[in-house]
Formats: structure tokens, sequence, C-alpha cells
């Protein structure tokens, strides 16, 4: 196992906890943003845990991969579900990566006596 996740994500919420606290006007309106964001309208819970993952994923937080693995897990994903989930976003990220390319030519390029 590459990390203890559980332990990890008790202890990353911990902090999170001890943030708050320092912080809670600003934790009430990140709250309602999550509340807003996780509203069911036309994705179920179990999607909004996969995207959630995927971008977790292609932003390399370790934190927001913990907790969404377990929040997809408990609305039922599978292993392969999630294997699926991410690689599209490797995908994705590896064609933004490729699609990328053109602004590092355009740099280039604009350099005098390129």
């Amino acid at each position: 196992m590459l990390l203890d996740w559980n332990g990890h994500r008790d202890e990353l919420l911990g902090v999170v906890g001890e943030y708050a606290k320092l912080q809670p006007e600003f934790m009430k309106g990140l709250m309602k943003m999550d509340a807003g964001a996780s509203a069911m309208g036309h994705l179920d819970k179990k999607t909004h845990e996969l995207i959630a993952l995927a971008v977790a994923i292609t932003t390399r937080c370790d934190g927001c991969l913990s907790v969404h693995v377990k929040a997809a897990a408990r609305q039922g994903a599978t292993r392969e579900e999630i294997a699926e989930a991410l690689a599209v976003a490797i995908s994705l990220n590896t064609g933004a990566a490729l699609t990328y390319t053109a602004h590092a030519l355009d740099a280039f390029d604009a350099l005098p006596n390129a």
C-alpha cells in the first residue's frame, strides 16, 4: 500500500477542522457552495463522487482523493467504475497537455530571433 489512506484522511479532516475554528465564516461559505454543488439535479450521488474523484486526480490532491474514494464507494461505485472514471481523467489531462503545447510553441515563436 502506498499510503495509509484512512489514517491520512482522518488526520487531514482533523487539521481542516482546526482551520475551520480559525475561519468559521469562510468555512460556512465553503460548505454552502459545496452543498449547492452536491444538490441532486440531473446526476446521481455516485456520478457526483466519480467526477469529484476525477478532478482530485487531475489536481493531484491526496486529501480530496482519499475523501472522494470513500464517498464514491459509499455510493456504490465499484473498483472498475472508479478505474474507468480515472481513465477518462487521465485521458483528458493528457489531451490538455497535448493541446497546451500550442502555447509553448507560440511562446517560442514569439521570442526575438527565434
